[in-house]
């Protein structure tokens, strides 16, 4: 019998694929459809620091009423706060699965507290996504990387969850960039955060949103760096992002190095029970190929376990090009 379980973040999951933070893990409800379909974890919808830095701006209309003006921005603060945390207790009590917590933070300050009411409430785990917008010429490679591992050190310290790391695929060293996370304690890294992205409307001369949602071709990347990076810092579990669409693709991350793989748009467009559909493929797959557990062909096929690695090495076309006249 094919067993599917795994460990992610210390954590025992009934299967690799997790939801990720999304609408469709907002609401107690729809964690626990996503559970009666087999998912492994879920990671809550984020709570964003803008949320509340945005919000708490609409009541500078206040400023001539000091006391009304600090009584309101605790309130909103507090409000969305709470409500954040309603959800991790309200799923905790209902549902059997992990928990793990999303917040989505620009530096290390206020998150620490939110961090500790998160454990506080009950989640098994945090993922943190961070992501900077670099828009000064002032501010170097180095300087926006210092921010990123103050704010996963100052977030570690504060808890005593374990901790995963949402990255920018945007890095020059990833590799670099994880093995600094594991020195900080953080327990995971997921790869890689799918970014906002623009785009011009040339009718209405406006900008507008590229497309939300992820395709298949998008999970080269990230396969790429997981294989490299599981080889160089294996000590972390690796979670893969952005373009899992198919039982297939989780199988090819899980060979990569991969702990768990993270879904959303596949199932926005298809339906959660297609959590059951990857699992099933994923078994069959392994009663195939004589596999019983996921620890038998984890990390297969990562960097170090490849006799001619260049496969993971080459970033050019050349040779595809040259030999396609």
């Amino acid at each position: 019998m094919e067993n599917i379980n795994v460990t992610y973040l210390g954590l025992k999951l009934s299967s690799p694929i997790v939801a990720s933070s999304s609408g469709l893990t907002s609401k107690v409800e729809s964690i626990k459809e996503l559970e009666k379909n087999g998912v492994g974890a879920v990671v809550l919808k984020s709570l964003f620091e803008e949320q509340i830095t945005n919000e708490i701006t609409h009541t500078e209309q206040y400023n001539d009423y000091p006391e009304q003006a600090e009584y309101l921005n605790a309130y909103i603060k507090d409000n969305n706060v709470s409500k954040y945390l309603d959800l991790i207790k309200n799923a905790k009590k209902e549902c059997n699965i992990p928990i793990i917590a999303s917040i989505c933070c620009v530096n290390g300050g206020e998150w620490t507290d939110f961090a500790k009411n998160i454990e506080q409430a009950g989640a098994d785990a945090l993922e943190l996504n961070i992501f900077y917008m670099p828009t000064s010429a002032d501010q170097s490679a180095g300087d926006l990387e210092k921010e990123y591992i103050n704010t996963v050190n100052s977030v570690v310290e504060s808890i005593n969850i374990p901790v995963s790391v949402k990255i920018s695929g945007h890095f020059t060293n990833p590799i670099n960039i994880a093995r600094e996370i594991y020195f900080r304690k953080a327990k995971g890294v997921t790869m890689f955060n799918r970014l906002y992205d623009p785009n011009i409307d040339i009718e209405n001369i406006s900008i507008t949103n590229s497309n939300i949602f992820s395709n298949s071709d998008e999970l080269r990347h990230s396969l790429r760096w997981i294989a490299i990076s599981s080889a160089a810092v294996s000590e972390l579990d690796y979670s893969a992002s952005t373009g899992i669409h198919s039982g297939e693709d989780v199988v090819k991350m899980l060979l990569a190095g991969a702990s768990t793989v993270q879904v959303c748009s596949h199932l926005y467009q298809n339906g959660v029970e297609e959590i059951a559909n990857m699992n099933n493929f994923l078994k069959n797959w392994m009663q195939k190929k004589g596999y019983e557990n996921i620890s038998e062909f984890k990390g297969l096929l990562n960097y170090k376990n490849l006799e001619k690695n260049v496969a993971y090495e080459r970033s050019q076309f050349m040779k595809y090009y040259s030999s396609h006249k």
